[in-house]
This record gives structure tokens, C-alpha cells and sequence, in this order.
């Protein structure tokens, strides 16, 4: 596939069914799509697609994300372009860290994620646990 092939692609999926992002899951990455939304499939499958044919993330940003997942990491430094997506009833929100260190979704600027959180549930929670960067506390 060369780079106006996978373009045209991307394009295409915006227009797909989930039966159909299914179909080019299985044929582009040889595995079974999951089971989850259109909008989410269609997210993931964008994402796998440009990976598979640009190549994926450095090890340093790799290693950052799990730190910040496995909350070893420090919350400070540089965050920007950071995109979290979280399906949230059906729906898929995308949450993007700008330069400044706001926090923007749907075209409007919060202070941090909880905010975001707030705006998408109508109720009160932690936005770093919302959108999985917090370790669930141990069961005991």
C-alpha cells in the first residue's frame, strides 16, 4: 500500500459500516476486529493502519505511556499533543492536550481532564481515571 492508497482508505472509513470496518480490519491486519462501536473501530483501525504502514512510536514514548498508565510517572513535563479517547454510551470522545497544557474537547478548552469528564458524564469524576491513567487501587 503506498501512502495516497492508505489516504484514500482513511477516507473511506469515515463512510463504512461497522460491518464493513470489520471486513477491512480482518483483511488490512489479519485479525478479528473488536467488539466495540463503529466510531471506536473506525478510530482504532485508522490508528493500526498508519502505524502498520508508517511505523509505530519511539521506545521513549512507549515507555512514557506506561509509566503514566502504571502511575510510576510524574504528571509534570510536556503533554502536548497527547490524545486520550474514551467510549463514553456509544459514543467515542476525543480529549487532546494543547501546548499550553489545556485540555480541549469538542472545540472547547477545559482546565484539566476532570472538567472534561464532568462535561461528558453530567456527574463528578476523577478525569485521570475516567480516561485510564490511573491504576485501579488493589482488591483486597
Amino acid at each position: 500500500m503506498n501512502a495516497a492508497e492508505l489516504d484514500a482508505l482513511l477516507d473511506d472509513l469515515a463512510e463504512m459500516s461497522l460491518n464493513e470496518l470489520r471486513s477491512v480490519w480482518s483483511k488490512h491486519l489479519g485479525t478479528v476486529a473488536p467488539t466495540n462501536s463503529a466510531s471506536l473501530v473506525r478510530a482504532g483501525l485508522a490508528h493500526e493502519l498508519q502505524v502498520k504502514f508508517m511505523g509505530g512510536m519511539s521506545n521513549a514514548t512507549l515507555r512514557r505511556l506506561e509509566e503514566l498508565v502504571s502511575g510510576n510517572g510524574q504528571r509534570t513535563g510536556s503533554f502536548a499533543g497527547l490524545r486520550l479517547v474514551r467510549e463514553w454510551r456509544g459514543k467515542a470522545h476525543v480529549v487532546t492536550v494543547g501546548d499550553n497544557g489545556a485540555v480541549y474537547w469538542n472545540d472547547r478548552q477545559f482546565k484539566s481532564l476532570s472538567a472534561v469528564a464532568r462535561a461528558i458524564t453530567g456527574t463528578q469524576w476523577s478525569g485521570p481515571a475516567f480516561f485510564g491513567l490511573k491504576k485501579k487501587a488493589r482488591q483486597r
